[in-house]
């Protein structure tokens, strides 16, 4: 069989195609090496940036982590403070109903001591005594004679009367004019007492420090 010879025109396509491939091929070559290498880049960067994320999460998380913890004495604090409110305040309520209900002292010895104590507050050479009707009626003269004699040496003429308006015990002296009065009715004497009496319920009980009660006061 005849074997064709190739022509010079074929052998200049041939060497044309081989060199196409090589260079086809290094095109290739090159292509996947750039290519791996923007992977490579990609990743890098989003490997920075995750670290980064992760790391901007750290700080504010522990930068709220610091900020509940400061919370924590201020919260404890407060809750402590509203605790010892109640307490303070079921006392004063208990007190105040004892003494309204006048249990567990003696309330005509009080009466004595409550108008000796506003007549030794008061000046003047005339006072009216303020009783409930109901005080009035139950210990009549009597009462009225142990408190003039209680106070002669400070006072001159002392009158008892009646008064509606004193319905929780205790009484009210004024000077004749009424220009003066001392209000010894036993929830309002309580009242201005509650302060006093309150820091050192706290204190003597160890509620609270003697310099923080003092404080709380002002």
């Amino acid at each position: 069989m005849e074997t064709q010879r190739q022509t010079p025109e074929d052998n200049l396509c041939e060497a044309i195609r081989q060199q196409a491939e090589i260079q086809t091929e290094e095109i290739l070559r090159r292509a996947q090496e750039h290519a791996a290498g923007l992977i490579a880049s990609a990743e890098i960067e989003a490997d920075k940036s995750r670290r980064a994320v992760i790391s901007a999460a750290e700080i504010e998380a522990a930068r709220r982590r610091e900020m509940i913890l400061a919370t924590v004495p201020i919260e404890v604090n407060r809750e402590r403070s509203t605790q010892l409110g109640a307490l303070l305040q079921a006392i004063f309520e208990k007190a105040r109903h004892k003494l309204v209900a006048r249990l567990d002292y003696d309330y005509r010895s009080c009466l004595v001591a409550l108008a000796d104590e506003a007549l030794g507050r008061m000046s003047g050479d005339a006072f009216v005594v303020k009783l409930s009707p109901g005080d009035r009626v139950a210990y009549g003269n009597g009462l009225a004679g142990e408190i003039a004699d209680r106070v002669k040496h400070r006072a001159g003429s002392i009158s008892f009367v009646e008064d509606p308006g004193i319905t929780d015990g205790g009484l009210v002296v004024q000077d004749a004019e009424g220009r003066r009065v001392w209000d010894n009715r036993l929830p309002q004497r309580l009242e201005r007492m509650w302060p006093e009496l309150r820091r050192q319920i706290a204190v003597r009980t160890a509620l609270v420090a003697e310099n923080a009660a003092t404080e709380g006061e002002t």
